[in-house]
Parts: structure tokens; C-alpha cells; sequence
């Protein structure tokens, strides 16, 4: 192709395919992969989230790869601030940056800006995680579908982080979050295509999410997930144990649960998160919709991107 646009940008719900095809597009043009995902920040945790391996990660460029600890904190913000230096240095090298990813939070927030949030407050947290903790997160959930019923329909019930964030931020400004991540008067991002890979079947994309998490648990995904327990520096209330996949690993270990209990938990988990990602992203202005299905390969989803581009 005689020119690219400034960035391409490829999101989907999980297990929809974006990895394998990023690769493929990778073989096709002169890209550098930055990842948009809020799990594949961390290190040691490389199994329950489908880390590229070595040798897909040595075949082209990959960023914003095991840039963390899984203490560590690692935010939409942060990500903006690393993915548009990434991007400048890229372009800097005569190439095209590829974002790929299914954190919907980072794709807004690098594409349409986001507003300043008010800093955590101690006091006001320890407010919300009292509440919590007599009623449980479902109830507050609950709290902030009615306060903020567009951040509610992306948050899980039992998302703790995020819940109690939406509403600290809602209790300090009085203002729903879900507005100021709007970026109303931030910069976004200009000059991209953004891809969206859409199921036609959501009963494919289940059946998806269960043959990964079953290879998943045939590479040693528990034995992954014991090893982040024995570090003695993660508790279950950190963002990367919240993980889906995680989450429900460290409860069947916490409780003695079977694999049977933790693939059906897992599963549903996922399911719920492919639900949510696809709410935001059909909520994207100007994505480019691909349709997604038994019938899709990487190569073919290649080609829709390519023609994609010769287009835009």
C-alpha cells in the first residue's frame, strides 16, 4: 500500500480472534504491536491470559508487554501516556503502530481523551469498602446502576476495583464517572482506523471461550495461578487477581473447589466480559465492523482489513 493511516487500531471480545489476526496483518505490512489489554501488563501471568509466546512475540514487535508486577498498579491513564510515546517512536522507525486489544477503557481513553479524575481518597474508600462489606459488591453495584446506570452496564457485580472507583469518584464530584471518561475537552487520538471484530454467533464465540480456557487449564493454568498465591505479595482484591480466569482460580483454590466447578465459573465469567466489551465497542463512533464466525480465519479477516484500508 502506498500510504497507512497514523495507527491501526483491531478490538473485539475475547477469544475473538485479534491475536492470530494481528500476526497475520504483521506478515502483510510494517507494524508494531501494542497491546491494548490490562492483563497482559503483568508479569508471571502468561497462561490465563493467552500471553503471545516467545517465538509470535520474536516474529514481530511487541509493547506494553510484562511492564508490571502483579502488585503493581497500572491505569487507563498510564496506558495513554506509554501508548502514545510508543506510537511517536514507532512511526519515528518508518513503521505502523498496531493496537490490539479487548480493554475497551484504553481504547476510549487513547481514541476520544480522558478527562481528569479526582485522586483516591482514603477516607471515602474506606466509606465504600465498609458498605461492601455489609452488603457485598452486588449491592453496591446496585448503588451505581442507579447513580451511573452507563458505567454499571460495564462493570461486573462483583468487580470490587472498579465498583468502588465509579462510586468514590461519583461521591467526590458529584459527578457520574461515566461523564468524565467521556473526555469531554481531552485530546484524543487522530488519524487512525479502528477495526471491530464482531461476532455473527454468540453461541461460536461461547463455544471459543470454552476450548481456550480448557487449553488453558491443560497448560497449568492452577499450577500458574498457585505460584502467584505462594509469592505472598498479591491478595485476591488486587486488579490482576481480579482478572477473569484468575479470580475464579484463586477462589476454587481458597475453597477446594474441582476443575469442573472452576471451568463452569471461569466460563461464565468470560462470557459475562465478552458481553460487556461488545456493548462498548458497538458504542465506538466510526469503528469499521468485521464480522466474525466459524468460517473466519486469519487470513480471510487479513483481507477484510486490507480492503479496509484501501478504502479509508
Amino acid at each position: 500500500m502506498e500510504s497507512l493511516p497514523a495507527f491501526i487500531a483491531l478490538a473485539g471480545p475475547t477469544a475473538s480472534g485479534k491475536s492470530a489476526l494481528a500476526l497475520a496483518l504483521a506478515q502483510r505490512l510494517p507494524l508494531e504491536i501494542i497491546s491494548v489489554d490490562s492483563a497482559l501488563v503483568y508479569r508471571g501471568m502468561d497462561i490465563g491470559t493467552a500471553k503471545p509466546t516467545a517465538d509470535e512475540r520474536g516474529a514481530v514487535p511487541h509493547h506494553l508487554i510484562d511492564i508490571r508486577e502483579p502488585h503493581e498498579p497500572y491505569s487507563a491513564a498510564d496506558f495513554v501516556r506509554d501508548a502514545r510515546r510508543l506510537m511517536a517512536e514507532i512511526r519515528a522507525r518508518g513503521r505502523t503502530p498496531l493496537l490490539v486489544g479487548g480493554t475497551m477503557m484504553y481504547f476510549h481513553a487513547l481514541l476520544h481523551g480522558l478527562d481528569a479524575l479526582p485522586a483516591a481518597d482514603a477516607a471515602v474508600r474506606q466509606r465504600i469498602e465498609a458498605h461492601a462489606a455489609r452488603r457485598g459488591w452486588p449491592a453496591l453495584h446496585r448503588v451505581l446502576a442507579r447513580v451511573d446506570a452507563a458505567a454499571a452496564a460495564r462493570i461486573a457485580p462483583g468487580d470490587s476495583q472498579r465498583i468502588g472507583r465509579a462510586l468514590e469518584v461519583w461521591l467526590l464530584t458529584g459527578k457520574p464517572i461515566s461523564a468524565l471518561q467521556k473526555g469531554q475537552g481531552a485530546k484524543g487520538e487522530q488519524g487512525g482506523v479502528l477495526f471491530a471484530l464482531e461476532p455473527a454467533n454468540r453461541a461460536w464465540l461461547h463455544e471459543r471461550i470454552a476450548e481456550r480456557f480448557d487449553a488453558m487449564l491443560a497448560a497449568g493454568f492452577v499450577d500458574e495461578v498457585r505460584a502467584l498465591r505462594a509469592r505472598g505479595d498479591l491478595a485476591p482484591t488486587m486488579p490482576s487477581m481480579r482478572c477473569v480466569g484468575y479470580r475464579q482460580a484463586w477462589q476454587a483454590l481458597d475453597e477446594g473447589r474441582n476443575t469442573e466447578w472452576l471451568r463452569e465459573k471461569a466460563c461464565a465469567a468470560t462470557r459475562q466480559l465478552a458481553k460487556r466489551q461488545l456493548t462498548w465497542l458497538r458504542s465506538m463512533q466510526g469503528r469499521r465492523s468485521i464480522t466474525v464466525d466459524e468460517n473466519s480465519t486469519a487470513q480471510t479477516l487479513a483481507e477484510a482489513v486490507m480492503r479496509g484500508l484501501e478504502s479509508a
